[in-house]
């Protein structure tokens, strides 16, 4: 998805959070979903992060985090083979609700951060916010449940 489309997360933190903070652009890794070949783009989002943080895990200060009315977050949706990633911290992987490939940081990569932060926010979200927090522990259908910081914290800003 190009960095401008109505639907990119990119262009939604750039309009109404980065851009009105002093954040070097150096410090803003931005998936680069729109490339014809996303398994390459995949790779470099890899091979950025190790030579950024100098580590095959970054640790991230700070992830900011969303939920989908289906449970998702990142690019990580219900029943995606993604959501079984052990190994690599970015991947690509075939979002069958969008009929499109996607780039998504896994679970491995943003349960190595410092601090999470979910922000929630419409009433369609409520059931399965209800269910991420207080359920049965079904990743599988609810992908936001694999977030777990395992030396950091996660936090949960939820807006009516």
């Amino acid at each position: 998805m190009v960095p401008d489309h109505q639907d990119s997360n990119y262009r939604m933190a750039m309009e109404t959070l980065l851009s009105h903070v002093p954040v070097p652009p150096v410090n803003l890794h931005r998936m680069r979903g729109e490339d014809p070949d996303v398994a390459a783009a995949a790779r470099i989002m890899n091979l950025r992060f190790v030579g950024f943080f100098g580590s095959d895990i970054p640790l991230f200060d700070l992830v900011l985090l969303g939920i989908g009315p289906d449970g998702h977050t990142l690019s990580l949706f219900p029943g995606s083979a993604a959501l079984g990633e052990r190994e690599k911290t970015c991947r690509r992987h075939f979002v069958q609700k969008f009929n499109t490939w996607r780039i998504t940081m896994t679970p491995k990569l943003v349960n190595n951060a410092r601090h999470v932060l979910f922000q929630v926010e419409g009433a369609d979200k409520a059931a399965p916010l209800q269910e991420i927090l207080h359920g049965e522990y079904q990743p599988q259908v609810y992908p936001a449940q694999l977030i777990q910081p395992v030396d950091g914290d996660v936090d949960w800003l939820i807006v009516p």
